[in-house]
């Protein structure tokens, strides 16, 4: 018997973000994440002036793009995707050249200093293949993001992008961005 394909996504409601930053320190304890670096962050923008003024929130991580930027630049084959859309990188393989920090329009990795190599946003495929969900959609208290497989149609994330808008990030690279942000 085949196996199902699948192709993992998020979909985030940025209106519902508090600027908490659970996602941030959950995705750090999480994976480890050296002090000083990040694999998700949250973009302010502030709008008007004193004293109609206001601030939207939008939390901004690797897009796991269907066709990745990264991936295509790196010399050694670190950077790579799995089936499911999940982008990677190799530690092993990684000479920390940061071709694929060049790359990347999202500005979604950083290099450990320590280790050498480049890190960033695995949807925490460590979860994923135990049937869990990303630590930063599992903590997050207003449910702004929603993570799922764009190929199940009974999935809430397509159910999400088949009935409200959405926008993706998509600059002039023709990645394919796979984080869609509702109007």
């Amino acid at each position: 018997m085949a196996m199902k394909k699948k192709r993992y996504a998020l979909v985030i409601d940025s209106r519902k973000c508090i600027n908490c930053k659970a996602c941030a320190v959950a995705c750090k304890a999480e994976n480890d994440v050296p002090v000083g670096n990040f694999r998700n962050r949250i973009n302010e923008e502030r709008k008007g002036e004193y004293p109609k003024l206001s601030i939207d929130f939008e939390p901004e991580q690797c897009h796991h793009c269907a066709e990745p930027s990264c991936v295509r630049v790196c010399p050694t084959g670190a950077s790579w995707q799995r089936k499911d859309g999940i982008v990677l990188v190799n530690d092993s393989e990684c000479i920390g050249c940061r071709y694929c920090m060049l790359a990347c329009p999202y500005d979604a990795r950083y290099f450990h200093e320590e280790a050498g190599v480049v890190g960033k946003c695995t949807l925490c495929s460590h979860r994923v293949d135990k049937g869990e969900i990303p630590a930063c959609v599992a903590t997050c208290p207003s449910k702004v993001r929603v993570f799922g497989d764009l190929e199940d149609a009974t999935s809430r994330i397509h159910e999400l992008l088949a009935t409200r808008r959405y926008r993706v990030k998509e600059p002039q690279t023709g990645n394919g961005p796979q984080l869609y942000y509702l109007l």
